[in-house]
């Protein structure tokens, strides 16, 4: 009887040892600090739908949508949420070594001039003669000169005042300022915490409105992933996107997971972030009409072109260097529905 225990409990031990040796580890970074927004790679982790597909996914926090891609092209990380004009960027100067995104998750940008509704400045014309506030080296500022010109603008007449991205709502609200480049999940929210209505107080100009229909964030992966182990980068996808389609219907439950992962972050302001992001960011109509995750090729084409030009990039990547659907579910699998809850 001991006999037979003991074989059992080495069979026991060999068979969790060999499923543990099939656990492929995926190091995934997000784009900033937890976020509400993140909240479908904390529920895919927490109800097992990474495990599922033999995937251990580690998640750390970010420095930043653009530095996720330099995390994954430095070795530090296998995938991430970062965005897709970064990509494009890297893809230019680096061809063969920038990520890959394999799962378009925010289908419009989220580059924004913000203004307060006492400046009057309802439309790109009304820029002129102004002064706006602007981080050097985010894409809002980069592409800035392209929004310009798409716009019939005159850029002698828009002065930068540049700044440190904190100090952009606080120096709007003093009036210092008569504008700010941002991205608009992310000043919206630094208005609310900063005691001020972005809805009723504020304009919000974004770009993809004038002549800027940019992709955004997604989940990327490395070449190097593509590469050695296809089979888990269709796993990470098929996941991630069955936790989105969840929060989408269920936002208590997307927050559980979110607080789950680091329960110091503002709970209310957070949900808010999270249904902003998919009021905002994630559902449109093109979205509706392809699914979630997937994109045009051409509006792709579009894009890069306008990336290329306000980084004043040398080479014009392919689509095809930039985006795969390859791992994507099929459509019906991808049809997103949110209800604000």
């Amino acid at each position: 009887m001991l006999k037979t225990l003991a074989a059992a409990a080495v069979f026991t031990a060999t068979l969790s040892s060999t499923v543990l040796a099939q656990e492929t580890t995926v190091r995934l970074t997000l784009g900033w600090k937890t976020q509400g927004s993140d909240s479908a790679f904390f529920v895919a982790r927490d109800k097992g739908y990474y495990k599922a597909e033999g995937l251990n996914v580690v998640i750390d926090q970010g420095e930043g949508s653009g530095a996720t891609v330099t995390r994954i092209m430095g070795g530090a990380y296998d995938a991430g949420f970062g965005d897709v004009n970064a990509i494009i960027q890297n893809a230019s100067q680096k061809p063969g070594e920038a990520p890959v995104m394999v799962y378009q998750m925010w289908n419009r940008p989220p580059f924004a001039i913000v203004t307060k509704k006492s400046a009057n400045i309802t439309q790109p014309k009304d820029l002129e003669g102004r002064t706006l506030g602007g981080a050097q080296g985010t894409p809002t500022t980069r592409l800035l000169p392209v929004f310009v010109q798409k716009n019939g603008l005159d850029s002698a007449k828009i002065a930068i005042s540049n700044m440190a991205p904190n100090l952009q709502e606080p120096l709007l609200i003093k009036g210092d300022i008569d504008g700010a480049l941002v991205f608009n999940i992310t000043s919206y929210f630094n208005l609310v915490l900063n005691r001020q209505d972005p809805d009723k107080d504020f304009n919000w100009m974004s770009f993809g409105d004038y002549g800027m229909d940019l992709y955004s964030n997604g989940l990327m992966v490395s070449q190097k992933m593509i590469r050695e182990n296809p089979k888990a980068v269709a796993g990470l996808v098929r996941a991630t996107n069955k936790a989105m389609l969840e929060t989408a219907a269920d936002q208590n439950l997307g927050m559980k997971a979110v607080m789950a992962f680091d329960n110091l972050v503002n709970e209310a302001v957070e949900k808010r972030r999270m249904q902003y992001a998919f009021t905002k960011l994630i559902v449109s109509p093109e979205m509706k009409e392809i699914g979630i995750g997937d994109i045009k090729d051409d509006r792709m084409e579009r894009a890069i072109a306008i990336v290329v030009e306000g980084y004043q990039l040398t080479r014009k990547p392919a689509p095809s260097e930039i985006f795969s659907r390859q791992f994507l579910p099929p459509k019906a699998e991808r049809d997103l529905v949110y209800t604000a809850n």
